[in-house]
């Protein structure tokens, strides 16, 4: 049986962290973190803000277990797996390839948590009709996440960051960063903020159309589209997953100097490339930044087995 979230946990907020650099001074720029990343241990950062109304929704719909859709390092598997643990719901996932001879420590973390965990090719995954089959099996007593699990809860979730920063500062910040998957997470901040500050998005993917895409989110949630927002496409070092020797670096130094931990996947890709614009002067003298820190921190210790042991933890 399910544990309902308690209202300390459906309230609960991350802090905002003041940067203090000699950069910054000289470019005029306040540069804060919203640690979102310390919002729950294992269902971290925007997970948890995606999750929050699913799991309510769930709840109150008496279904039983949770079923979602991601790769073998997927962050988002990592934490419904955690969610289905912690609030006492059976979880099922279809794992995008085939069954890997040595599973990811994301793969054994939902393993070891009693997870189901199904294989399939790639162009089964990619394939709608089969994706629909694969849940259907399950029976009524199943709720379906959607890859990544953004949808209008997901979203609802997220525009709660803007509500948090307004009790937290006094007022928003001139300008909003954040890395962006599918989407969602943008969504919910756009849409709360309601053209009120500038928002910049700092794809993980390469040419995914990803635009296109939140416009639509933005215009089946709101009911109408905003300009207060643009893409940031210099920083993904390659695409989804690739890293080069200037990130890893830059995170590893930006740990030891703020000691704010970043994964090489999302946040730190999006603090590389605002840092970068700092130096820039992209941004007015006396501007007020904000980036948000997503979490994806689970992330490291495949990262490391795949690559070397090249990140500080």
């Amino acid at each position: 049986m399910y544990r309902t979230l308690t209202l300390s946990e459906q309230i609960s907020r991350s802090p905002v962290t003041a940067l203090m650099d000699e950069l910054f001074q000289q470019c005029a720029v306040q540069l804060s973190v919203k640690r979102d990343e310390l919002l729950d241990t294992e269902i971290s950062g925007n997970k948890w803000r995606k999750l929050k109304y699913n799991l309510l929704e769930a709840q109150t719909q008496g279904k039983s277990t949770l079923l979602s859709y991601g790769g073998a390092f997927s962050n988002h598997v990592y934490a419904v797996a955690a969610a289905g643990k912690k609030y006492g719901f059976r979880t099922i996932f279809l794992i995008r390839g085939e069954k890997p001879e040595h599973p990811s420590p994301t793969l054994r973390f939902a393993d070891s948590v009693g997870a189901q965990l199904h294989f399939c090719s790639r162009s089964q995954y990619r394939d709608s009709d089969f994706l629909d089959h694969f849940a259907q099996k399950f029976g009524d007593h199943v709720y379906v996440l959607p890859e990544g699990g953004s949808n209008p809860h997901a979203i609802k979730g997220c525009t709660e960051i803007v509500t948090e920063l307004k009790m937290q500062m006094g007022k928003l910040p001139d300008f909003i960063c954040l890395s962006a998957g599918t989407g969602a997470t943008a969504a919910g901040i756009i849409a709360a903020l309601d053209g009120a500050a500038q928002v910049l998005i700092f794809p993980a993917l390469k040419g995914n159309g990803l635009e296109e895409e939140l416009t639509k989110m933005l215009l089946g949630y709101k009911g109408k589209s905003y300009r207060n927002w643009q893409f940031i496409k210099d920083y993904h070092f390659g695409g989804y997953a690739k890293h080069q020797p200037a990130l890893i670096h830059f995170i590893n130094e930006f740990k030891g100097k703020f000691r704010i931990p970043l994964d090489p996947i999302y946040t730190g890709k999006m603090l590389f490339g605002v840092l970068d614009l700092i130096t820039q002067n992209h941004f007015p003298k006396g501007s007020k930044v904000v980036a948000i820190h997503t979490g994806g921190l689970q992330g490291i210790a495949g990262f490391n087995e795949r690559f070397g042991d090249i990140i500080k933890l």
